[in-house]
């Protein structure tokens, strides 16, 4: 069974998501433990509260690949072979990355490569799209580059305000992430070079 690793920084919402999805046997896998950054995050608690080893190591005052080395090290501990982002608020380091070679997972409120980084709803919003959404990617050296997963779109209504298509496009976040760390968990897809695709079932199993 697939051990996933969860990286949070804040209150976790997809962490929760992906959580509900186990514990509902939609995903063949358990979660090893939860690691946040900011010791003080809500998510820890929130984790903690479902019987989830949650984990505060403090970036502070360390370069970014020796907290990555503390991590990588909580992670290994516990047998973690999937690394999923959940409002992880920090670069990794090409080691960390290099540790978990297409096994690390993001999700990004935009359809990218459209409006990578921060802020991304409002980047719709400024840049007047019709049409926005969210997008699980495997993580590579690059910010918000690596292979597509799969994504879900989102409307942009003439309205919409940087906190109402923001809480729209996290209802699509909340369906897709849980849904991608299946895949990988079940063993339903790989990555070929800038391509995530379907394997046999059969073979998968």
């Amino acid at each position: 069974m697939t051990t996933i690793g969860i990286l949070i920084s804040g209150r976790g919402s997809n962490m929760l998501a992906i959580l509900d999805a186990i514990e509902e046997g939609q995903i063949p896998a358990r979660v090893g433990c939860v690691i946040s950054n900011v010791p003080d995050a809500a998510g820890l608690a929130a984790a903690q509260a479902r019987g989830i080893d949650a984990i505060a190591l403090d970036h502070r005052g360390l370069t970014r690949e020796a907290h990555d080395r503390r991590m990588h090290a909580a992670l290994v501990e516990r047998d973690v072979d999937l690394v999923c982002l959940a409002g992880y608020m920090r670069l990794l380091s090409p080691y960390f990355i290099r540790s978990y070679p297409n096994r690390i997972l993001n999700i990004h409120p935009s359809l990218l490569p459209a409006f990578p980084g921060l802020a991304a709803q409002r980047q719709a919003l400024d840049y007047g799209v019709k049409v926005t959404g969210c997008t699980v990617h495997v993580v590579d050296e690059e910010l918000d580059h690596g292979p597509i997963v799969l994504q879900r779109t989102v409307d942009v209504l003439d309205d919409d305000t940087e906190a109402s298509l923001s809480a729209r496009i996290l209802v699509e976040e909340h369906a897709a992430y849980p849904e991608a760390v299946r895949l990988f968990a079940s063993g339903l897809v790989r990555v070929d070079g800038r391509s995530v695709v379907r394997v046999d079932a059969s073979a998968a199993g």
